[in-house]
């Protein structure tokens, strides 16, 4: 069947939309601009119907139209007529979209689900870091009084060596070298490697 071309007033046959197909098939570009022509509208029209969004029905319509490109040599007139196929395999990918997202938002759900099952996590994390200050602290009750004051000083009040060595009375490299002493003994007792 050929369908009809409007140019001006008059009307000229054109070739049908199967024998475009067919020359599309063997890379005819002009006759793709035809296939695009003529279904165009249509292929937007079923995957809007499908998907029910416009910035998606635009994007899946134009693969569908790139998939005609691809594989319009695949297309075989003795099983439908070639709208048909186009418009199947808009179908079919709009489906596949549909599917696709379904299946990304169930990720998202699961994800979401296993984040809020860190509560558990956190409290582990909480038992762990209370673990471990306390050996900390019970390094630190093993060092001399100088060494402990040296590293508290420093490490947990923030205080230069100098400032050290003057709130403690003590040279300057007294304090250096009970806080290396210390720090050495803090190291082998909370078992971290050199």
């Amino acid at each position: 069947m050929k369908e009809v071309v409007h140019i001006g007033s008059r009307t000229t046959p054109g070739p049908d939309l199967q024998e475009l197909v067919t020359q599309v098939a063997q890379g005819d570009q002009k006759a793709f601009s035809g296939v695009y022509d003529a279904v165009a509208g249509p292929v937007l029209g079923v995957v809007r119907a499908v998907l029910r969004d416009h910035a998606q029905s635009e994007e899946v319509a134009q693969d569908v139209l790139l998939e005609v490109w691809r594989t319009a040599p695949r297309y075989r007139p003795d099983v439908g007529t070639a709208r048909n196929w186009i418009l199947t395999l808009a179908h079919r990918r709009a489906v596949d979209r549909v599917r696709s997202v379904q299946a990304s938002a169930a990720r998202d759900h699961k994800a979401a689900l296993l984040a809020r099952d860190r509560d558990f996590d956190e409290v582990s994390e909480q038992v762990e870091t209370r673990l471990e200050h306390e050996q900390v602290r019970r390094c630190l009750r093993a060092l001399t009084e100088v060494q402990r004051q040296s590293v508290t000083l420093a490490y947990y009040r923030g205080l230069t060596y100098r400032q050290v060595a003057e709130l403690l009375a003590l040279p300057l490299g007294t304090v250096k070298t009970r806080l290396r002493d210390g720090l050495i003994r803090l190291r082998d007792c909370l078992g971290i490697s050199a």
